[in-house]
């Protein structure tokens, strides 16, 4: 093959996977993690601490609190762990919620994940679900006592890998996890594309080779398809009932500011996350499963594979809605947090769960 037909092979590759690619959100990409706004500016309330939490590795994750808006006293932690190609500020209606909510009361700690927002960029090598999971470990060892985990899409993954190396935490530090639209495993059997995901597919890997060869060349093929990206991210990550403007417009912002490189750094750890296993390690926790029946990314399938893997946990069914659940209907997923929180605060009647105040 000649140069030219081989230059004109990876444009096409580029082309052909940031279409496909919509489904795990490759969007237009013109922001450096260093532009965005350091806190979500759409009236979410203003950080109370803004500090940076150094990995094992030399990652620098950004990491915001919020107390309780009356100046009460918090009697737990809520750590919201957002997903793939995404920020912090996907919490947006959720941090509002929870700095009102009185009982409990609950510290919110909200971070960008390695290579996401404004965290640090990770090597390729690092960028895997392993590597999330031991970074939530250290944001853990930073906030300390009792904490409340909530994890969407890949965040829920961060979650799990979380357990799966260090079970212990969720008999002593973690009372209670909430999974929002995310899978244990078989990404790709149901919901993601299982070819986009594959580490064999040619498309995903010259993709990774032509950001770095040409990194301009492929954010300029995004940028033309903007407006398509747009009525695709409206389609692919949102149920068919009416969405505000400003809520797609501030996915597309998230999306916006992820470098294809980045993007293609996690597909791989994507296609391979397995950790039905891992599950038995949240036996001693509270754990709410919820997910949209319109999600395209994560089918509700997958969040009844992980209620039957954890009978004892809460599954919830948000009719209509797509794989921004939380951006979409807010209510919903702000009401089952708020019971989740208080199970987790309080107890249960059947003392399967240590009260608060022991």
């Amino acid at each position: 093959m000649t140069v030219s037909k081989k230059v004109g092979a990876l444009i096409g590759t580029a082309i052909g996977v940031g279409l496909a690619g919509t489904a795990i959100a490759v969007g237009v990409s013109r922001k450096r993690h260093e532009e965005l706004p350091a806190h979500d500016e759409r009236g979410a309330p203003t950080p109370d601490r803004e500090y940076t939490v150094i990995t094992e590795d030399g990652i620098e994750l950004s990491v915001e609190e919020v107390d309780p808006a009356d100046g009460g006293t918090p009697v737990l932690t809520v750590v919201l762990v957002h997903g793939f190609a995404l920020d912090r500020r996907s919490w947006h209606f959720q941090r509002e919620a929870l700095a009102k909510l009185t009982e409990p009361r609950v510290r919110q700690v909200l971070y960008d994940q390695r290579s996401h927002g404004r965290s640090g960029r990770a090597t390729e090598a690092s960028s895997s679900i392993d590597q999330l999971g031991r970074d939530l470990g250290e944001v853990l060892a930073k906030v300390g006592g009792p904490v409340v985990l909530v994890g969407h899409s890949m965040g829920g993954m961060t979650i799990m890998a979380l357990a799966e190396q260090r079970p212990q935490l969720f008999e002593d530090q973690v009372w209670g996890v909430a999974f929002i639209g995310t899978s244990a495993g078989e990404v790709g059997k149901s919901g993601l594309p299982r070819p986009l995901l594959s580490r064999y597919n040619p498309l995903t890997r010259n993709l990774g080779r032509l950001a770095d060869w040409r990194p301009g060349l492929v954010e300029f093929v995004r940028a033309a398809g903007g407006q398509l990206t747009r009525r695709a991210v409206r389609s692919l990550a949102f149920g068919a009932k009416d969405i505000p403007p400003e809520v797609v417009d501030l996915t597309v912002e998230m999306l916006d500011a992820n470098p294809v490189r980045v993007l293609a750094d996690f597909i791989e750890t994507l296609g391979t996350h397995n950790r039905y296993a891992a599950l038995a390690g949240l036996k001693h926790t509270h754990v709410l499963v919820l997910s949209g029946d319109a999600d395209r990314m994560t089918q509700f399938s997958h969040a009844e594979r992980i209620a039957f893997e954890l009978p004892d946990a809460e599954l919830v069914r948000v009719r209509g809605a797509g794989h921004m659940v939380m951006l979409e209907q807010p209510q919903v997923v702000d009401d089952h947090l708020v019971m989740l929180l208080r199970q987790c605060a309080y107890g249960r009647e059947n003392g399967r769960r240590r009260w608060w105040r022991r």
